[in-house]
């Protein structure tokens, strides 16, 4: 006897969405939580700063319209504490808790051939089975710290952004360290640069940014966003990113320069991702195109900072604007205008240690009372890396991953049978507005095991050759756009991660727009699952793959 139809894993954005659409569907469900509370990123990530870079309409969940009509967007971008309240607002709403269990991490899932089960343990020492498992782990829950000597002799008060300290950190007259420029690090810096006594941001390699642009949402603008939501929705879902923001369909060259710099100027002042992606579409591709909206960009930034040589510390010379997704932000730039924030370019002068007072490198020693480590994550695969999957024949997902995934579109892997992944490596969620990402994959997977239920179907595999098919798609994506030369987690850099360094892609999200990767997943349902091998149960519990339709795709991507 199992103890449930279908086993989630993880509940964030992904996770919360996934558990209501089986309680709906009528599947004796739960969710597995390591956290202490829901929320996924909006849980953990509570650092100064942290909010939105999508629009918090657009982010918000689509399923329920009395939802769409009752929450009320305070910020055109919202903050983490606003965006754990709408997600905890959602779960309580739909009466979701009584189906998620929290502080239960799970070490190992391993699949029963025998019994056509998957059989977990946890970090409690309980174990569970379930016949389906559905991952919703999230991009970026596994976060990476450096790899520096002495970390752990300093004697203040150190930590990665992800473990931001719920009670907050007393920052007024302190002297702080930022490691990093990234995303993340780029949000904390502009808010806390007037809170502390001193700021000092170690930088290894500058990244691109744009301006966010923030406001506030009257009750005015809020009600007629409510009344606009079919075709906002409707906008996402034709545009490439699940945003907004369309590109300009008009070809770069044909354009004069100067009313290419008009509708730069116009961009860089609007909110949001247009600046990157109601932009030409060539910028992506084009590198000729590229370097002249780069360098555009990189006269903006000089116009901001104070000092020319720090500007040109910030300008990154290794990789184009909006080959990696653009942290957006709010007087980053001028934050090192003031007196009492300091650059140090790591890449001239490394740190060497970490020291009890605080960091030495190879030029001076430095002394803070708080060092955050604002180094970025696992990304992707990483808290798939995290858990002993195993599949048939005890093969585990580690090694079938190692040289980076391969799966079919992105939500399923040959050699695990049962095993869904809605927002997972190469599906529509990575590269995508994540929510409208997540619910096109959880109403595929949905519809999977409703497909498989009126079917009396067990078992579904995808075959290797449908896998390998797909991989080579996506693979293919990448060989058109700029990003594939970026030392980004796109494709599956970090230092930080011991096999991670520069030298080898891994091709973790899928580059081929929203509106194609939709069109695809749905050709593969409407055709009866092309490509997914199904199985009855029988007496003993195991069913003959081989034997089974679907063995074989004839889908073409296209």
């Amino acid at each position: 006897m199992l103890d449930y139809e279908v086993i989630v894993i993880g509940a964030g954005v992904a996770g919360i969405y996934q558990i209501k659409q089986l309680v709906d569907f009528g599947a004796k469900a739960t969710v597995l939580e390591a956290a202490p509370d829901l929320g996924g990123t909006w849980y953990w990530n509570r650092y100064p700063g942290c909010r939105f870079d999508s629009e918090s309409y657009t982010y918000g969940y689509s399923f329920s319209r009395e939802l769409l009509d009752e929450w009320h967007w305070r910020e055109r971008f919202s903050s983490q504490p606003e965006n754990l309240r709408y997600l905890n607002h959602v779960a309580e709403k739909f009466d979701l808790r009584r189906h998620m269990q929290f502080n239960c991490r799970v070490e190992a899932a391993h699949y029963d051939e025998a019994a056509n089960a998957w059989r977990l343990s946890l970090g409690d020492g309980r174990t569970l089975s379930a016949r389906f498992v559905i991952l919703t782990l999230g991009l970026l829950s596994i976060p990476t710290l450096p790899r520096l000597e002495g970390m752990d002799r300093f004697k203040g008060q150190s930590f990665h952004t992800f473990y931001w300290p719920n009670e907050g950190v007393e920052l007024a007259d302190k002297k702080v360290a930022v490691i990093g420029t990234g995303a993340t690090a780029i949000q904390v810096i502009a808010e806390i640069a007037d809170k502390v006594g001193t700021l000092t941001v170690f930088q290894r390699r500058p990244n691109w940014a744009a301006p966010l642009n923030n406001s506030r949402i009257s009750d005015e603008e809020m009600a007629d966003i409510r009344r606009r939501y079919d075709e906002i929705f409707a906008t996402c879902a034709r545009t490439p990113g699940g945003f907004e923001h369309e590109p300009d369909r008009r070809g770069f060259w044909e354009v004069q320069r100067e009313e290419r710099l008009k509708l730069w100027d116009r961009l860089y002042d609007e909110p949001g991702f247009g600046i990157w992606l109601r932009n030409f579409r060539e910028i992506f591709t084009d590198e000729a195109a590229n370097a002249e909206f780069s360098e555009y960009i990189a006269e903006r930034i000089r116009r901001r900072v104070k000092d020319p040589k720090v500007a040109e510390k910030l300008i990154p010379r290794d990789h184009g604007f909006g080959v990696q997704r653009v942290p957006l932000e709010t007087y980053y730039y001028e934050a090192y205008n003031r007196d009492n924030v300091q650059l140090v370019d790591i890449s001239e002068t490394p740190i060497e240690c970490v020291t009890e007072t605080g960091l030495r490198t190879t030029e001076r020693a430095f002394d803070f009372d708080i060092v955050v480590y604002a180094t970025g994550f696992d990304a992707i695969t990483g808290a798939y890396d995290h858990i002993d999957i195993r599949g048939r024949g005890g093969e585990t997902l580690r090694d079938k991953w190692n040289d980076g995934p391969t799966t079919f579109l992105g939500m399923m892997i040959h050699g695990f049978p049962n095993l869904l992944m809605p927002s997972g490596p190469q599906s529509g969620s990575a590269s995508t507005n994540y929510p409208r990402g997540i619910e096109t994959g959880v109403n595929w997977c949905t519809k999977l095991l409703g497909y498989m239920r009126d079917h009396g179907y067990d078992r579904a595999e995808p075959t290797a050759a449908a896998e390998t098919r797909w991989t080579e798609h996506v693979k293919q994506m990448y060989s058109m756009m700029l990003m594939r030369k970026a030392k980004s987690w796109f494709t599956g850099y970090n230092s930080n991660v011991p096999g991670h360094e520069q030298g080898r892609i891994r091709y973790f999200v899928y580059n081929g727009g929203a509106p194609k990767y939709v069109s695809t997943i749905n050709k593969v349902a409407d055709s009866g699952y092309e490509g997914i091998v199904f199985a009855p149960t029988d007496a003993t519990g195991h069913g003959d793959l081989a034997a089974m339709p679907g063995s074989e795709s004839r889908i073409q991507v296209v």
